[in-house]
């Protein structure tokens, strides 16, 4: 598989994308939060939200007044490569040496 992302915050604003329609930034800043439980910088966040945007992996809808995100079909199915990748990682038998 070619490189994904090298950023770990940025795969996991996928992840969190994957199983949602699409959520504002805010909530997804705050969903983000909960799971590394500390608080990221608003310009970090949206600046990793526009290079996902510019990588073709997420799109950025306009909901009334507020902007929400999805993931593209290209991004989920990057998710999806990565969970098989780690999912044989994970389950792949580990022998003493």
């Amino acid at each position: 598989m070619t490189r994904w992302l090298q950023s770990g915050r940025r795969r996991d604003v996928c992840v969190l994308l994957y199983d949602a329609d699409a959520l504002r930034g805010q909530s997804l800043k705050t969903r983000l939060e909960d799971h590394y439980d500390t608080h990221i910088d608003s310009k970090s966040f949206y600046g990793a939200l526009e290079s996902l945007i510019q990588q073709g992996f997420v799109e950025k809808r306009t909901e009334g007044i507020h902007e929400a995100y999805a993931l593209t079909d290209a991004g989920e199915k990057r998710v999806e490569d990565h969970f098989e990748w780690m999912r044989g990682k994970v389950g792949e038998d580990r022998s003493p040496e």
